[in-house]
C-alpha cells in the first residue's frame, strides 16, 4: 500500500496520522463517471459523519497533487486507513462495495 506521507507536501494543513480514516475521491467536473458517482460519495459521508472523512479533489484545480498521487484516470478514489495507509482503486464503485470498504476502514 502507498502512505499518505509521500503526499504530505501536497495536502496542507491536512494529517491523516492517528485520525479518523480517509475517503479521498480524485475527480473532475467534465468527468460523467465522476457525476453520477457524487451522490453515492454525499451519502458515504451522511451515513458515516464524525467517524470517516470524506474528501473531494478536483484535480483540474489540484494539479501538483494529482500529478504527486500518480492520478492517470477520474475517478480514483483512495481509502486511508489510522496509519495513513493508501488503497488505490480506480473508477466509480457500487454504493455497497464502496460502504464494505468503508467499514473495513473502521475495523
Amino acid at each position: 500500500m502507498e502512505n499518505i506521507q509521500t503526499y504530505l507536501p501536497h495536502l496542507r494543513g491536512y494529517n491523516y496520522t492517528g485520525k479518523m480514516p480517509v475517503v479521498i475521491d480524485f475527480y473532475a467536473t467534465w468527468c460523467g463517471p465522476c457525476q453520477a458517482f457524487a451522490p453515492s460519495l454525499e451519502r458515504l459521508a451522511g451515513e458515516y459523519a464524525g467517524r470517516l472523512k470524506v474528501l473531494k479533489v478536483d484535480v483540474d484545480k489540484n494539479e501538483p497533487l494529482a500529478r504527486a498521487a500518480t492520478i492517470r484516470s477520474v475517478p480514483t478514489l483512495f481509502f486511508v486507513d489510522r496509519e495513513g495507509n493508501i488503497e488505490r482503486h480506480m473508477g466509480a464503485m457500487p454504493y455497497d462495495a464502496l460502504k464494505e470498504r468503508a467499514e473495513q476502514l473502521l475495523g
